[in-house]
């Protein structure tokens, strides 16, 4: 009896040591490579125009003011956001349309493929020269960037509703809209936020693309402006807040998911 109880506390131990590097395995891999990173800079003495180690980054990026940090994480964050939650609210109810209407299905899908096609960096100065300055031309950019998938993967999700769902709820006289609001965008809910998480770091694309071309503030102007002056450092560690503002931005609509639409998970994310 006591041999079997060593056994199962042994077995729960090695259970436990498991789940731990299950759930600490990702940051450690994260802290080997910066680490690894840090001793090539150094033991190959690569100069900080090419490459600057970690440690002189965070120096760098230590130099510049908060209030500088503050006011182009807010220009770049305002831009992706407003033209984020504008690709949302034109996406998914012109997705239902198109999976409702054959008619815009045929008309509206090979624009929206053909607006999708054009590289968005040789459009981005026509935009800004047609909308001049300001945050117009730049969340414009940023909603063409991001309403494609929204609009692709929504449709998608509504149109795999099964046809016995349908028929149901047709059986029980539902309307169009009882049709769509409770049984299609219901069943379309996991592409829907598969769609908006890939998103969300689109959205800071296109905020940071529309910053390259015309702006005075944001962090694409601030990675610009830092290496026309070969700052490398200051622009990897504007490239670092970029990263966690598109980290923030995923896990967000990540908890989001999981706190009004659990069901809506993969099993094992639940």
């Amino acid at each position: 009896m006591t041999n079997l109880n060593e056994k199962k506390t042994a077995i729960s131990q090695r259970q436990q040591v498991l789940r731990l590097l299950d759930r600490f395995t990702p940051a450690l891999a994260f802290v080997a490579l910066i680490g690894l990173w840090e001793i090539s800079t150094r033991v190959f003495s690569i100069p900080s125009f090419l490459l600057p180690a970690p440690s002189r980054i965070l120096a760098d990026g230590f130099a510049v003011a908060a209030s500088t940090w503050a006011g182009h994480i807010w220009a770049t964050m305002r831009v992706a956001l407003i033209g984020y939650l504008l690709a949302i609210a034109i996406g998914i109810p012109m997705a239902v349309g198109l999976a409702k209407s054959r008619f815009l299905a045929r008309t509206l899908y090979p624009a929206l493929i053909i607006i999708q096609s054009t590289p968005i960096v040789a459009v981005a100065p026509i935009i800004v020269v047609t909308l001049g300055a300001g945050d117009l031309p730049r969340i414009v950019i940023t909603f063409l960037i991001t309403f494609f998938p929204i609009v692709v993967s929504t449709t998608t999700g509504l149109l795999a509703t099964p046809e016995e769902l349908i028929e149901l709820s047709r059986s029980l006289r539902a309307g169009t809209r009882r049709e769509v609001m409770q049984v299609r965008l219901p069943y379309a809910l996991p592409y829907i936020f598969s769609a908006l998480k890939i998103s969300t770091t689109l959205a800071v694309i296109g905020a940071v693309v529309a910053e390259f071309v015309a702006a005075d503030k944001g962090l694409g102007f601030f990675i610009s402006f830092s290496t026309s002056f070969f700052k490398i450092p200051q622009a990897f560690a504007g490239l670092v807040f970029l990263v966690i503002l598109s980290m923030l931005l995923f896990r967000t609509v990540g908890f989001l998911q999981k706190r009004f639409a659990p069901w809506s998970l993969p099993k094992n994310e639940r």
